[in-house]
């Protein structure tokens, strides 16, 4: 990132939106020369209102700061705003009685992260935590991946994933862990209350430790031949099933 390697560099329409939208510190953004379109016109009366530094440039010099589609816009955040465990629970505590939250234990895609941050914030959820050492970093992919949902959303870095499951718990949450090594399928997993769902990577699944602070474990079930599902479909599959029960009292 030769702009700032400290910032956070945001590309694509939607996601620059949402930051602006949510209130993120943006340093500079960058338009491509001849850009046009109603969406675009729209993202630049937003940059010029709020006053924030922006400048027009070749098409190489976005592909440059980009690695993936940009559309047009780069934008750059002077950083990422982490809170930590005490801050994340009041905050979930503070927008819901029943609190919908994702740990994620060891996955280090940084799509997943994203895309399992968009499903959350569809499904009503109000953070993720993710651990300092082992995995997925909060960055451009991950902000593009999520169509801006992780500016929405408490993100919540932990040096120690125990100690959050503690705090959790103390706070009256539920630690539910999404794994094949149970019997129990997740309709028959109650996901009411303050519910915390541990996803764990596609290769090692929820760790050992996770798996014993678990209060429940809930298996997708599984009718074909191949025996698993990518992490983000898999935590879509467990998060709506935990809306389906809240929305009908199941």
């Amino acid at each position: 990132m030769s702009e700032n390697n400290q910032a956070l560099c945001l590309y694509g329409i939607h996601p620059v939106t949402e930051a602006l939208k949510a209130g993120k510190k943006i340093d500079k953004v960058l338009f491509r020369q001849g850009s046009g379109g109603v969406q675009f016109r729209e993202l630049l009366d937003m940059v010029t209102e709020a006053g924030i530094p922006f400048q027009f440039v070749p098409q190489e010099r976005l592909n440059k700061e980009a690695r993936g589609v940009h559309q047009g816009v780069v934008a750059f955040l002077s950083q990422v705003d982490y809170v930590d465990i005490e801050t994340f629970v009041n905050n979930a505590l503070a927008l819901s009685e029943n609190p919908l939250v994702v740990i994620l234990d060891g996955v280090s895609d940084v799509r997943n992260l994203g895309a399992i941050a968009r499903t959350l914030e569809c499904a009503g959820g109000s953070g993720i935590i993710v651990p300092a050492k082992g995995g997925a970093a909060i960055n451009a992919d991950a902000v593009k991946a999520s169509a801006g949902a992780l500016l929405r959303i408490d993100t919540c870095r932990v040096p120690n994933l125990r100690l959050a499951v503690y705090y959790l718990k103390q706070a009256g949450f539920r630690l539910i862990a999404a794994t094949e090594k149970t019997k129990d399928q997740m309709y028959d997993v109650d996901m009411t209350g303050p519910c915390a769902i541990v996803m764990g990577s596609e290769g090692k699944g929820v760790s050992p430790q996770m798996l014993e602070a678990a209060d429940g474990k809930a298996a997708i079930p599984m009718c074909g031949e191949i025996s698993s599902l990518n992490v983000s479909v898999a935590a879509s599959v467990i998060l709506y099933e935990a809306l389906r029960q809240r929305k009908f009292k199941i």
